[in-house]
């Protein structure tokens, strides 16, 4: 098959060299974008008249053929057309005749694939947007089920103070939110149109960028053409800001599989999202919480993959730069699946509230609360922490705990402490008084649900 850009080459191609360059196998996931910034580019050819009325609705009219056979599933792609692009035009010239050749005018195929890629990613980024907003919103309303439920807060994976486990969700909430504004500020980078940039030159045709990128819903154009053609950053972009979502799936995931294992029961997760053994029948295990968790190596991989790709190419396209899309298109399938499972894990899971709160009852996490006790009567709080310390190192020797301790042994050690220590030293009491912005005090994990609440409403106006 001669290929359409074959008038410079006498020699006969490989097949197994064109099926090594080729892109169709992944780029036809580029279809639909193709298409789109094809049929804008024939209508600005017609108003700038660089085509004639006639060929314009010649050419839009096998477009709108070949979107409706896409759309119908009825379309073929070849690797002997290579890219996207060229498969397109085939299918338009077997659709037309050669004036689809026409279609071409005023454009490169750098061009062409750059606005293919911003389309692309313009529309998957407001449906992360939306996932992210979901499960945002399934983590306020398990907080807001969950604000009396006390569980332990821990540093090192060591139990460190009790905290109201609403407290503990919102903390992911406000992971989220970040994670939405990222996506939601990398939008306006990601809105700009290349198409018209050509090669790297621009065009000797009279074209109207500006129109282009209106019929495309672009908010702006690339000023430099150089930079339209090789400019990848917002696919960086949209892989670091899945990888730091990744990252934050993944901390979750592991909280979660550490909450369902025997030694915490905190947690139990539905059979929906769990999965049994083949050879152990007492197995459920948190498969989706643990293949989430790897998922985010392989965004990670995806993110240093384009990197190392871009890091050494010189102004402005390369055929290198074909490597920048299956990282994408799988991070995408990747993060939107995630999102989704993890808001009907998180809504659906079950909370074992007597087993969270009891683990904070046998435990030293109260030690803060007598230190704090103590520095309210005027002992300097660390000297204060000295003297919990070593009463803390005493009780491990006993096999008892702080709440166990006689009055009698509390004064003897100092008279500041009186018998309200024991109301003190409880997991309720200890969350209640912690009033201060943003803590772990009820009346602020109120607050911080009401406020959330108020904001998810804004955003979904």
């Amino acid at each position: 098959m001669k290929k359409l850009w074959g008038g410079r080459f006498e020699g006969k191609s490989e097949a197994w060299i064109d099926a090594f360059g080729a892109s169709i196998p992944f780029d036809q996931k580029l279809a639909k974008q193709d298409i789109i910034g094809s049929l804008a580019h024939v209508k600005m050819l017609a108003k700038t008249e660089i085509l004639t009325a006639d060929e314009a609705e010649q050419i839009s009219s096998g477009l709108t053929t070949i979107q409706e056979k896409l759309l119908a599933d009825e379309l073929t792609f070849s690797i002997e057309n290579e890219d996207i692009h060229l498969n397109i035009e085939k299918l338009l010239h077997d659709e037309i005749g050669p004036v689809a050749g026409k279609l071409h005018t005023g454009r490169s195929r750098n061009d062409q694939v750059a606005t293919d890629m911003h389309l692309y990613l313009k529309e998957i980024v407001q449906e992360v947007i939306s996932k992210i907003h979901l499960f945002r919103q399934v983590l306020v309303h398990k907080a807001e089920d969950n604000i009396e439920t006390i569980m332990p807060g821990y540093t090192h994976l060591q139990h460190a103070q009790p905290i109201s486990f609403a407290h503990h969700m919102m903390a992911y909430y406000g992971m989220l939110t970040r994670d939405q504004e990222r996506f939601s500020e990398s939008l306006k980078r990601i809105d700009i149109s290349p198409l018209g940039c050509a090669a790297l030159a621009g065009t000797t045709f009279p074209i109207d960028r500006a129109y282009s990128a209106e019929l495309l819903g672009f908010s702006s154009i690339y000023e430099n053409s150089l930079d339209g053609v090789s400019d990848r950053d917002f696919i960086l972009e949209f892989l670091s800001n899945s990888s730091i979502l990744m990252m934050h799936l993944s901390r979750f995931c592991e909280e979660i599989i550490l909450w369902c294992s025997h030694e915490f029961q905190f947690v139990e997760l539905t059979d929906t999202f769990s999965t049994g053994s083949s050879i152990m029948p007492q197995k459920k295990n948190p498969d989706m919480a643990e293949l989430i968790r790897g998922k985010s190596g392989r965004v990670y991989g995806n993110l240093f993959s384009l990197l190392t790709v871009l890091k050494g190419l010189p102004l402005a396209y390369n055929k290198d730069l074909q490597e920048d899309k299956e990282g994408m298109f799988d991070t995408s399938h990747t993060i939107l699946t995630s999102l989704e499972i993890m808001a009907g894990m998180v809504e659906t899971m079950k909370l074992n509230q007597e087993i969270m709160e009891k683990s904070t009852e046998k435990d030293f996490s109260n030690a803060t609360e007598l230190a704090d006790y103590l520095a309210s009567k005027g002992m300097p709080f660390r000297q204060a922490h000295e003297v919990v310390g070593k009463l803390v190192l005493d009780c491990t020797k006993q096999g008892i705990y702080l709440q166990d301790v006689p009055l009698e042994q509390y004064q003897a050690i100092t008279p500041l402490i009186q018998s309200d220590i024991y109301q003190t030293l409880s997991s309720k009491t200890a969350i209640e008084r912690r009033h201060s912005y943003g803590g772990t005090g009820f009346d602020q994990v109120k607050a911080a649900i009401e406020r959330s609440k108020l904001k998810l409403e804004s955003e979904e106006n």
